[in-house]
């Protein structure tokens, strides 16, 4: 089957919110058929150069990363796993981490996207990619979706893999209890949480300080690790407690918004 030509015309979403008018005729969407999950549109008249300015001028953050050129996919995979286990996000690339427009070298890193969201990260992590021509470089923008299927996990260190987790615009690996917090959020069961005295003392803890870490609470209470994992995920789950990365490691603290009375 050959390649087919759509229009692309006024009332795109993301345009409207961006410039605010339904009466723009924006041009034609390519839809290249060799991605099985991608879509690569190939736009470069000056509207679309601003759209690109503007996600640019944002910076990286939590949504938006940028990638001056791809080269390893196993690495790529662990930025499509903590996009899809978080809040899901965007990639330009051919973007220098100050913005600078670089354009991507290759086609081949096109299909090296698909190789790290499908190869690279179990399971695959399903995207959108959409080619962008300015001033005569090409930028790859590629769209992840916050998952229904995590943990998506990704290679890391000695053949290990590990999901990943993506705050402000750092890369984490997701630790036990937030895996734990997942596979609860997907069951059918219910969870159930039971006051006991190691419930009560980490609570009482945590009126009184900012925030524990797991061995800490195991210290506190003189319980086992499977024991303080369950309590501290089940507490995460139902959102008394949030989880807390940071480069010193993961703590817990009280969730501030939660009413406990509800």
């Amino acid at each position: 089957m050959s390649d087919p030509w759509f229009h692309l015309l006024a009332g795109n979403d993301n345009f409207d919110s961006l410039y605010g008018r339904r009466d723009l005729n924006i041009g034609r969407l390519y839809i290249h058929r060799k991605f099985v999950t991608s879509a690569i549109r190939k736009l470069s008249f000056p509207v679309m150069n601003r759209y690109i300015q503007n996600l640019i001028q944002q910076g990286e953050h939590q949504r938006l990363d940028f990638k001056f050129e791809v080269s390893d996919a196993p690495k790529l995979a662990r930025t499509f796993s903590a996009f899809a286990n978080t809040e899901g996000g965007k990639l330009l690339i051919g973007v220098k981490d100050n913005g600078t427009i670089a354009g991507i070298r290759t086609d081949e890193e096109a299909y090296m996207l698909e190789s790290a969201a499908h190869v690279f990260c179990k399971p695959k992590v399903d995207y959108t990619l959409k080619s962008w021509t300015i001033e005569g470089k090409t930028i790859l923008e590629v769209d992840v979706s916050e998952s229904d299927s995590k943990p998506h996990l990704a290679p890391w260190k000695d053949n290990e893999w590990k999901a990943f987790i993506r705050l402000k615009d750092e890369i984490f690996v997701a630790n036990s209890v937030q895996v734990e917090v997942w596979r609860n959020q997907h069951s059918s069961r219910p969870t159930l949480v039971k006051y006991n005295q190691e419930e009560a003392s980490l609570l009482d803890y945590l009126s009184e300080h900012e925030g524990i870490s797991l061995n800490s609470f195991r210290r506190l209470t003189g319980i086992k690790y499977p024991l303080a994992k369950k309590i501290l995920a089940n507490l995460c789950t139902i959102g008394v407690i949030q989880l807390h990365y940071s480069k010193e490691g993961v703590s817990y603290r009280l969730n501030t918004d939660y009413n406990i009375s509800e």
